[in-house]
């Protein structure tokens, strides 16, 4: 496709996937808005590319979304390549999250998303063109064990990618779901700092349980090569200027694999075969 260089918008843009995207859309020829709760950070970046330009906002306060929603609806140019990267993960048995954390977490992977793609669809139904693009995970089509509360939002984000898709293809809309496996970013890190010392506050009858799901999956990583957010910035930037793009895209440690397996296995196999895998099998403790 001869992308036609128009207004991009990344969420999440600070860091990760959503920076390196945002980076590689200006080296195209992009005007590009990058979002994210880190004012310095964007800065940063904007200060790099004189078309990059910064619009911090936190996805998590409704308050500041429809703000934000407000600003590009009014946009002299409207976006015509939404990337919505932004996102994080909590960890922990459902029994030990509070209901805050969820709510936050979904807010930000689910509910912003959803809106942020509300304020940008008229512009792009005016021009009859445009893309979106929403960066989901692998754990969108199956949950790790203490990470059911971020699988659940991601599992929305397909759902949600889905049917958009078929409901604007008329328009001249194209929608994409990028699905990232083992990314080496800033992700677990934040992950484990939202999460906080989920074990030392956890009931005795959990703790052999977060130990040797622990355990497995660090298993997994022994002598791994994860790559960096490139290679899902290569796929987003393959997808943009597709003349047809796929509906969905993977890439990343494990994406293959595991996907792979989901796909051709039952439910009753892949149960096994993932418990198996992240050490809680008929675990008793």
């Amino acid at each position: 496709m001869n992308q036609e260089k128009g207004v991009a918008l990344v969420t999440g843009a600070s860091s990760g996937m959503g920076r390196e995207i945002a980076m590689r859309l200006a080296g195209k020829g992009f005007q590009v808005i990058v979002a994210a709760r880190r004012a310095e950070r964007l800065r940063e970046l904007s200060g790099g590319f004189p078309n990059v330009s910064a619009r911090p906002v936190d996805l998590s306060v409704p308050e500041e979304v429809e703000e934000f929603c407000s600003y590009l609806s009014k946009l002299p140019e409207p976006v015509t390549v939404l990337i919505n990267a932004a996102g994080y993960s909590i960890r922990g048995a459902l029994e030990d999250v509070p209901m805050e954390a969820v709510r936050r977490v979904f807010q930000v992977n689910l509910f912003s998303l959803i809106r942020v793609t509300q304020a940008c669809l008229p512009g792009m139904r005016r021009q009859k063109r445009g893309t979106v693009i929403n960066i989901s995970s692998m754990a969108g089509k199956f949950a790790f064990p203490m990470s059911g509360v971020y699988a659940a939002t991601k599992h929305a984000v397909e759902a949600i990618t889905d049917s958009l898709r078929m409901e604007v293809r008329s328009f001249g809309i194209r929608v994409v779901a990028i699905r990232p496996g083992f990314v080496a970013t800033e992700f677990n890190e934040a992950a484990n700092r939202m999460t906080g010392d989920v074990l030392s506050m956890t009931d005795q009858d959990y703790r052999p349980l977060y130990q040797a799901s622990g355990a497995a999956v660090g298993k997994l990583f022994v002598k791994a090569t994860v790559p960096g957010p490139e290679v899902i910035a290569e796929i987003v930037l393959e997808a943009v200027f597709a003349d047809s793009p796929k509906p969905v895209y993977a890439a990343g440690f494990m994406s293959e694999e595991l996907l792979g397996k989901r796909r051709s296995l039952d439910d009753d196999e892949f149960d096994r075969y993932f418990s198996e895998l992240t050490g809680l099998w008929e675990r008793t403790g």
